[in-house]
């Protein structure tokens, strides 16, 4: 039995993720429902959650060694934070 799950069937669902969050940043943004300022930033950091998924499951880093793993976290963390850091305070 192989202890992995379905890979097509996990490359599928995070690919059905990545679409959802798509629309739904589009969405967020193009409605004008929210105040601009709010809509970025979610739409930024729905950005942030996208490219880690891409990285975590269609790089193969979920299963790296956790130093990298971690090493990873970091960085991806660390970067978001630095552009909507980046943003707000361009806004000032």
């Amino acid at each position: 039995m192989n202890p992995r799950p379905n890979t097509a069937a996990r490359a599928a669902a995070v690919w059905l993720i990545l679409v959802t969050a798509t629309v739904l940043s589009w969405g967020l943004v193009e409605n004008h429902a929210v105040p601009a300022r709010i809509a970025t930033t979610v739409a930024l950091a729905i950005a942030a959650f996208k490219g880690r998924l891409v990285f975590l499951h269609f790089m193969e880093l979920h299963s790296a060694p956790w130093p990298w793993r971690a090493l990873f976290e970091a960085w991806a963390l660390l970067c978001a934070v630095a552009i909507l850091a980046a943003y707000w305070f361009g806004l000032a």
